[in-house]
This record gives C-alpha cells, sequence and structure tokens, in this order.
C-alpha cells in the first residue's frame, strides 16, 4: 500500500505492503529446476492517473533484477467481487507445483474500506488464472492488508500472513491457515512486539532460522525464530535495517539462483512507487549494502509484487503466452534513476517515475534513412521522432524528407562506457553520439571518460 503523508501515524503504518519476493516462501528453497522469475504487481502511477491499474498484471526476469512485463504491461486478471479492485498480489507456488495468487481486496486508496476477506486464484502456469474467489480472513472491523503465504510443514498446512489490527488498537501481522485457499481457520496474531509494524515477508530455513521482514516506523528490519510458531519471532538486538531518506516500506527479500547473495528490496513512497534494493550475504548480519540502481530495473508503474521461482520451460512458455513489450525505455548509464524522455517535445532524461510516464516509451524502429540503424518513435506522439537539429535532440513529425529521416537515424553499437549496454551513432553526423548534458540530449562528438558515461544507454522497458 502507499502511504499518505496526510493520514495519522496508525493509518499511515497500516496502508502499506509486503512485497513478498522471497524465494524461500512455501518449500523452503527454490525448485531445483528453477532458473526464472515471474512477478504479479499492480500499477499506480504518482499522480493516480493513466497507467494506474487496480488489477493483476505478469513480469518475468532471468536475474531477478531486470523485468519484462508481459501482456504490454496490461493486467491478465481482474477480481470480480468485493471493492472490484486488488492492491499487493502475492504468488506462491504450492506443494502440488501449481501456483496460488493472493492480493489484498482493495481498489484505489480508499483506506476506509475494511475488508475481512482477500482475493484468490488458482493457477497450472502463469498463463491461465482460474477458480477467482475471496477467502474470509476474519469478523473483525478492520483490513486484511497485504497478504502472503508459506508452507508450514509441520502444520501440514499454508499459513497466510497479513497486516491488520488487533485488540490494542495497533497494527500487528496476523495469520491463519489453510488446506485449500478456500476456507481458512480463526485468525491468531502471528507478530506483535508491542509496537506498529506492517508489511510482513518471509524466508524461511536460512541457516535454522526463519526470518520476518517487516516495516518499523520508516525503516526495514528483521526478527526471527527456529520455529515458524506464532509469537515466536524476535526482532535482532543489532539489526540495522535499511532505509532510504526515512520513506521505505514494503520489505521483501529475495536470494539469487547463481550465488549466496540475499536482495532486500524495499518501496519508497515518496515519490510513489519507486524501489531500492540492497544486498547481504548473511542474513543473520542485518547489515546491508545499497546496490546500484544501473543493475536493477521495476516494470514500469509497478507497485506491491510478489515474486515466485519458475523453470526455463515456464519462462519461455510465459512469453510466448503474454508477448514482450512493443516499446522499450533507455535508462541513463551514469544517472540510472533517470531514463530518456521527452517533456515539452525536448529531449532530456529524468528521474522516474515520469509524468506522464508514457513520455519515457520508445518504439525502435528501422533507421528512416538507413534500415541498418534505428530511430526513435514516441509513444504517446506516434507521428513523432527524435531527431537532432543544431545538435540537439527534439520530438518532431516526420515530414517525409531525406534531411528529416538523416537526422532522426542512429546506429546502435556496445556502449562506450558498457559494453552490455548501448551507445547511438548519428547517421550524418558519424562521429557524434547521443548523450545528456544538463540533464537534455544532444549529439556531441565523445573523447572522455565523462562522455562515455554520458552517452550509454541500458535499452529495458
Amino acid at each position: 500500500m502507499s502511504a499518505n503523508p496526510h493520514l495519522s501515524r496508525r493509518a499511515l503504518l497500516g496502508m502499506s505492503a509486503a512485497v513478498p519476493l522471497a524465494l524461500t516462501l512455501g518449500s523452503g528453497t527454490a525448485h531445483a529446476a528453477d532458473s526464472a522469475y515471474a512477478m504479479v504487481y499492480f500499477t499506480e502511477t504518482n499522480n493516480r492517473g493513466s497507467g494506474t491499474d487496480y488489477n493483476l498484471h505478469l513480469a518475468v526476469s532471468t536475474d531477478g533484477l531486470e523485468w519484462t512485463p508481459l501482456n504490454q504491461n496490461n493486467a491478465v486478471a481482474s477480481p470480480t467481487e468485493g471493492a472490484l479492485g486488488l492492491r499487493d498480489p502475492f504468488v506462491l507456488r504450492k506443494q502440488d507445483g501449481t501456483f496460488v495468487v493472493l492480493a489484498t481486496d482493495l481498489k484505489g486508496t480508499n483506506w476506509s474500506y475494511n475488508s475481512q476477506y482477500i482475493h484468490v486464484w488458482d493457477s497450472a502456469d502463469l498463463r491461465t488464472f482460474t477458480g477467482y474467489r475471496r477467502m474470509k480472513l476474519h469478523d473483525m472491523e478492520t483490513h486484511s492488508w497485504a497478504p502472503e503465504s508459506f508452507w508450514d510443514a509441520g502444520r501440514g498446512q499454508y499459513a497466510v500472513i497479513y497486516s491488520s489490527v488487533n485488540s490494542s488498537g495497533h497494527n500487528v501481522i496476523m495469520v491463519n491457515y489453510t488446506s485449500d485457499f478456500v476456507t481458512a481457520s480463526a485468525p491468531q496474531v502471528f507478530f506483535d512486539p508491542g509496537y506498529e509494524v506492517i508489511d510482513g515477508d518471509m524466508a524461511l530455513g536460512v541457516n535454522g532460522y526463519n526470518y520476518l521482514f517487516f516495516k518499523k516506523v520508516d525503516k526495514l528490519v528483521a526478527a526471527r525464530s527456529t520455529s515458524l510458531d506464532p509469537g515466536s519471532f524476535t526482532e535482532f538486538s543489532s539489526n540495522e535495517g535499511a532505509s532510504h531518506n526515512g520513506n521505505t516500506e514494503a520489505p521483501t527479500i529475495v536470494k539469487s539462483l547463481t550465488s549466496n547473495t540475499w536482495y532486500l528490496w524495499g518501496d519508497n513512497y515518496r515519490p510513489n512507487g519507486v524501489f531500492y534494493a540492497w544486498q547481504s550475504t548473511d542474513l543473520a548480519s542485518a547489515t546491508w549494502t545499497p546496490l546500484d540502481q544501473k543493475t536493477y530495473t521495476q516494470p514500469v508503474n509497478s507497485k506491491h509484487c510478489g515474486i515466485t521461482t519458475i523453470t526455463t520451460t515456464e519462462y519461455n512458455n510465459l512469453i510466448a503466452k503474454w508477448g514482450t513489450p512493443t516499446w522499450n525505455r533507455l535508462k541513463s548509464y551514469n544517472y540510472p534513476a533517470r531514463y530518456v524522455r521527452h517533456a515539452s517535445f525536448v529531449g532530456r532524461i529524468d528521474e522516474y517515475p515520469i509524468t506522464p510516464y508514457t513520455d519515457s516509451q520508445w518504439t525502435l524502429v528501422p533507421g528512416l534513412a538507413d534500415s541498418s540503424g534505428v530511430s526513435f518513435r514516441s509513444v504517446n506522439y506516434p507521428t513523432r521522432y527524435l531527431r537532432h537539429i543544431n545538435y540537439g535532440l527534439q520530438l518532431d513529425v516526420n515530414d517525409g524528407t531525406s534531411q528529416f529521416a538523416a537526422d532522426a537515424t542512429f546506429y546502435r553499437e556496445a556502449g562506450l562506457a558498457e559494453s552490455s549496454w548501448a551507445s547511438f551513432r548519428s547517421y550524418n553526423f558519424p562521429t557524434r553520439y547521443i548523450r545528456h548534458s544538463n540533464f537534455m540530449l544532444r549529439i556531441d562528438p565523445i573523447s572522455t571518460t565523462a562522455g562515455r558515461q554520458d552517452a550509454t544507454f541500458r535499452v529495458g522497458y
């Protein structure tokens, strides 16, 4: 959930959501054949305008850091009961190998809407979502936010944890148990340290401990236990936690499939919906190092996601079913919080989130002057292309002339600062490359380290 600075502290803490990315949720470890990741999420823009969609979205990744939205970043399923919208979706691979998706029953930011239910879907392969229903968790006059689940082998049931308010009137992590995600046991308090906590996210069976990550004020911290019993978790006395500018919520913990590295994600709610990430090789240390934003990219407008590991076959089948985006975003190498966009038809790089977000989406088409090159067509102004005039880049209508075609054509090459990224050389000024200068886009000769960094971009989504 996204925080609203005008709400009370209790409401502020109560409305954020877990972003469940833990690979160890469910059976305790990733499946031996898993080699990729699938993410479920909803979308919400900074002004809650175009690009906001309170339905189920889907993305995939081969490394859990760089994400490809599926179905053109459009929804793949929609709730048909309750608030007719969702927040905070979570996906779990069940013991039988199929999936279940859970989500908060809430549309938009109507924080006074208190649902005793959560949304539930079944899925055999994440290509279809069936059996939609709501599952009742309690009879209290309060919320059931940010649900996620794990397999409790000792009980032989799935635990469903979520943020709610206890009898003392502050937010705690509650738990219900279920075998079928249709009916659930009576609610119990899972974690209540005596102060406001929200956004529970689990990592199970790590060197003899189970870890519960949560939001404490505006910091992401953890508790741990050698069991999964309600009331057994204790916050570390040495826990330093993680935060970005004091606006961090929605802790998410995910383990690399290829190394012993753990990633802790947090959602900054000022501005709305910016993810930050930290890394560690030892959960017990409670020490987290910020990740360079060059290493990860969230799906555009994504909010409070859930991740599961998948196999290569499942990854390929999801791409085949839903398709990859027909557009791209270009991330700056040396200012990785910034993306190429147009503003008042002038090319520049600005920080994400960008309003309107479509200003930063581009269709890369064969070069207008040479099909072996590339031209950048605007998604929201599809008759306009990035072209240079007096070496500055602007967005103009294609007038069909050879001059326009030449000005709007570039050759994609290995990134001048990083070969796995990209640089773009001008067609008609072949010693000049697209680069940013004071955040404005232009074409210049490149001869310095700073220039090579300015002229390097990641072409992604």
